[in-house]
């Protein structure tokens, strides 16, 4: 078991840099103005070969009333006794407040070692604040700078001597748990549902909206089976989000969804499957993680059983995508319902592991064609040959067919619908996808058919057809072919020598290149050249 380490402090002195650094990811939100962080956060981090376990807290406030920021308080005392080892986080460039020296003197109850860190030493004007914190009477500071990870090596040093007398328990690793997102618009109740599945008020509640920014994950064993709930921030419709905390919130519930494997969505049951649920839904679907719909604050419900079949055909008739996802109504408050939940989980999550093997495949689809042939498409049918499941999580197929990129998506949506019907799929994402024939790779063009080559004229080729490959073709239209011949232009032939072919009329005008000049001359049907006299005496 790695050493459990709480990161404490003030408001906005760098805690959550500190404990995105050791573990290595952008887990905690951060932001310049102070009390983002509310709840506390573990996650397994490293510093050279020491492992680690460390605790994001909230900022630390002298508040003891009913406030959030009392609660607030509340939690970072429970990190207090939790951890082995406290590091105290001061801000060296504003240097020891009041506040410091208020969580100081609590800090000094505690029997554990603390290590005192004065972050955001980079600069030149943090030497004072680091001359300060030697008052807080925790010994020699430890100069850091979170966000540029300075000093680093100087606080392996001082875990290691905080650490020398603490004995770490190894055990074995756990099996690996199954993740579950419980996701919502804000003040649905997701955190109140955590703390009564738990046991305990492990998340921070209350009745205001949107307390929760982090999306925090808690380990937890139900009936041997090991759980990891991940609480995530409210998601309001993406008009109204303009903050860029919220933003960043709204980003770290997504991610949560992605590594997810069941998610519980959490809806009022006065304004249920409006337009922000219905996008949630929508998100999860295209996700493909099993889904759970859950009515809260039912306790105030007058009319369950009429509320409740209204629900669900409400569900059916807006998201028949995900036609028999489970739905629970329960109150989170109160504990009415709850003990329904968690069957529901491990149902949904047992169906989106499910595998089915090629031979029920393939007498399914028989029956399903039978029953409803594919469609002609261009008066030709498809044909489908078989079909076979490619991996599970969700639960994925593939139906191999002719002219599969023909096939209609009404056509699919019946396939879909009566595989989940078939093989008992309520709710559960389904991907089907088409592959045609493969095409034969020897015919002419495939992939082993080699490069095509050049395949030259025919040397024994008739003369004529020589000739009327040079010539330009004559079009068969009377007009058309007029009109070529009066914009045709005789080229002239450039000869070799001073005798011509016997085949040449007289009076053509040929070009002469050995012994010619005067440029173009006059060739009688013989062949000899005239020499311009017409009609000159014989000798």
């Amino acid at each position: 078991m790695a050493l459990k380490v709480a990161i404490v402090g003030r408001p906005n002195v760098g805690k959550s840099t500190l404990f995105n650094r050791l573990v290595g990811k952008r887990l905690a939100l951060v932001d310049d103005r102070p009390g983002v962080t509310r709840d506390r956060r573990y996650a397994d981090g490293n510093i050279g070969d020491l492992d680690l376990t460390l605790i994001d807290t909230a900022g630390y406030e002298d508040v003891a009333d009913d406030s959030l920021e009392a609660r607030m308080r509340e939690q970072t005392e429970a990190a207090l006794e939790d951890a082995d080892v406290l590091m105290f986080m001061m801000d060296a460039r504003e240097g020891v407040t009041s506040l410091d020296r208020i969580f100081a003197d609590r800090l000094r109850k505690q029997p554990k070692p603390v290590i005192l860190l004065a972050n955001k030493s980079e600069s030149r004007e943090s030497g004072g604040g680091v001359g300060e914190a030697h008052g807080l009477g925790f010994g020699e500071p430890v100069a850091i700078s979170a966000e540029h990870g300075e000093g680093m090596a100087d606080l392996y040093a001082a875990l290691i001597a905080a650490s020398a007398d603490i004995f770490v328990e190894e055990i074995d690793e756990p099996d690996k748990p199954i993740r579950i997102a419980i996701i919502g618009r804000p003040n649905a109740g997701k955190s109140t549902l955590i703390n009564r599945l738990i046991g305990e008020d492990r998340m921070l509640t209350g009745p205001e909206a949107g307390i929760t920014r982090d999306s925090i994950s808690v380990d937890w064993q139900y009936e041997g089976q090991n759980i990891r709930l991940v609480d995530t921030a409210g998601m309001r419709r993406k008009a109204r989000v303009q903050e860029k905390l919220e933003k960043l919130s709204v980003a770290d519930t997504i991610r949560a969804i992605t590594f997810a494997e069941v998610v519980i969505l959490m809806m009022d049951k006065d304004n249920a499957f409006d337009v922000q649920d219905l996008q949630l839904a929508d998100l999860v679907e295209r996700e493909g993680r099993a889904l759970i719909y859950v009515a809260s604050k039912w306790d105030l419900e007058e009319n369950p059983q009429s509320r409740m079949a209204k629900l669900k055909q409400m569900a059916e008739d807006k998201l028949p995508q995900l036609k028999g996802t489970p739905f629970v109504a329960l109150s989170a408050h109160s504990g009415r319902g709850v003990e329904r939940l968690m069957p529901a989980v491990m149902k949904a999550y047992e169906t989106w592991s499910v595998k089915v093997k090629t031979k029920d495949l393939n007498d399914w689809l028989a029956m399903a064609t039978q029953r409803h042939p594919p469609p002609a498409v261009d008066g030709k049918r498809v044909k489908t040959k078989y079909m076979a499941q490619t991996k599970a999580r969700p639960p994925t197929f593939v139906l191999f067919a002719s002219r599969a990129s023909s096939l209609p998506d009404h056509y699919l949506r019946y396939l879909t619908n009566s595989l989940r019907e078939s093989f008992d799929l309520p709710g559960t994402p389904i991907r089907l996808s088409l592959k045609s024939n493969t095409p034969n790779p020897y015919a002419e063009g495939g992939a082993k058919s080699g490069p095509e080559r050049y395949k030259g004229d025919a040397k024994t080729a008739p003369r004529r057809v020589r000739k009327a490959e040079k010539e330009e073709a004559l079009s068969n239209l009377p007009g058309k072919a007029l009109e070529q011949k009066k914009t045709r232009v005789a080229k002239p032939r450039v000869i070799s020598g001073v005798k011509a072919s016997s085949s040449k009329k007289a009076g053509s005008s040929v070009a002469v290149q050995k012994g010619a000049r005067g440029g173009a001359r006059q060739v009688s049907r013989s062949g000899r050249i005239r020499t311009g006299q017409k009609h000159a005496p014989k000798k």
